[in-house]
């Protein structure tokens, strides 16, 4: 079970006696540093989750997963791998979502080359659309959402109906941009692809890869925190990896997926086992595998069309935010206080971070400040003009 069991809360469905008072302390009070059960009180109740219990809130505090829970059931179900809800609204909505946009992506490249999978000119490894029908539905590419000027808006690519080897059929960027194109003379400004392209996989082989984490990983996360914490650390961790991305990738090359977002979930787990250390069943060996996970997926960070920014952008901004809207459990005044205090630290190094990567994103060369930052993205080969093109 991977929720709270709403039939089943002893804390509330009777009132504890001496007998188990001695009983409790002795079998949970004991890892809280507590005494008797009917002095137990989770230590961030009044001020994270409110004072009200969790069927009495109104529809925007069941959005945010909110309710009271004595200390030591929080523990027990921490310890049983119990949710703070059963369902994970946000992962399911977001799924659907994908997969039709994925499906739409399909049917843009069948109209335009006959075949909804790109086969000609190029095979396309992931078995989706062409890269022109990427970036003409959404995907992160510079060029489109600035002023390149190694790629200029005038030069010319494959149209997306070309299916000759070499390209016989070839567009401006500006056309393929799309979303009403980019009139001569006008500076490129698809600010919103860092969202799009979060919707949008390469190919079947991506998409099913991304929604298997998604619906395992991720819909767990949002059964722990809530939706409306969930939701936050998705997109803020989806669209800083863009951000990072579009400032250190090849800025030729469009990018897809969702994999930054659930990289800022898998980062989440982190939070919970590093805080949450002694609850855990063999915390040593689930910090082992969880490892071992994250180096594979760094390193699908270097197949085409995925960009491994993506994922550590990802990561690092699911630290921070999760850090800030996970709830762990403190089992002291001393605990909690510090808890704030990193969670207060969070905000403004947040803040910083976003401001300074899109402010260089637009204003500067983000090659000439780290020249070899692309490789961690690129594996250098003459078709990338050895990760320079």
């Amino acid at each position: 079970m991977t929720y709270i069991d709403e039939d089943f809360n002893y804390y509330s469905s009777r009132k504890p006696s001496e007998t188990d008072d001695k009983h409790e302390s002795s079998l949970i009070g004991n890892a809280a540093g507590m005494g008797r059960s009917d002095e137990y009180q989770d230590p961030l109740s009044k001020h994270e989750f409110g004072d009200e219990p969790a069927e009495q809130k109104n529809g925007l505090a069941r959005f945010f997963a909110n309710g009271k829970y004595p200390l030591e059931q929080r523990i027990e179900n921490k310890k049983r791998g119990i949710g703070r809800q059963k369902y994970p609204f946000v992962v399911w909505l977001l799924t659907t979502i994908m997969v039709a946009v994925f499906i739409y992506e399909l049917v843009v490249n069948g109209r335009q080359q006959g075949t909804p999978i790109s086969f000609k000119p190029t095979v396309n490894p992931m078995l989706g659309p062409s890269e022109s029908a990427l970036i003409n539905v959404g995907a992160r590419f510079p060029p489109c959402m600035k002023t390149v000027d190694q790629v200029p808006v005038t030069l010319l690519l494959p149209c997306m109906n070309d299916t000759a080897n070499p390209p016989d059929r070839t567009c401006p960027i500006s056309d393929l941009c799309g979303f009403g194109g980019i009139a001569d003379g006008e500076t490129p400004n698809q600010w919103f692809r860092f969202i799009t392209a979060i919707f949008l996989h390469a190919g079947i082989i991506h998409i099913v890869l991304n929604m298997l984490a998604q619906c395992i990983v991720s819909a767990q996360i949002e059964r722990e925190m809530g939706s409306g914490g969930f939701f936050i650390v998705y997109f803020a961790a989806g669209i800083f990896g863009n951000v990072l991305g579009g400032n250190f990738a090849l800025v030729g090359v469009p990018s897809v997926g969702a994999s930054g977002a659930i990289f800022g979930t898998v980062a989440v787990t982190w939070v919970d086992l590093l805080t949450h250390w002694r609850y855990h069943y063999k915390p040593k060996t689930r910090l082992v595998y969880m490892t071992v996970e994250l180096i594979v997926g760094i390193a699908l960070g270097f197949v085409p069309y995925v960009d491994n920014f993506a994922h550590l952008g990802g990561f690092l901004m699911g630290l921070l935010v999760g850090t800030i809207f996970y709830p762990v459990i403190c089992t002291s005044r001393r605990q909690r206080l510090l808890m704030y205090g990193i969670r207060l630290a969070m905000v403004p190094i947040v803040i910083v971070l976003y401001v300074l990567l899109v402010r260089n994103f637009y204003t500067s060369d983000p090659y000439a400040a780290c020249s070899g930052c692309r490789y961690l993205s690129c594996i250098p080969t003459n078709a990338n003009n050895h990760c320079k093109g």
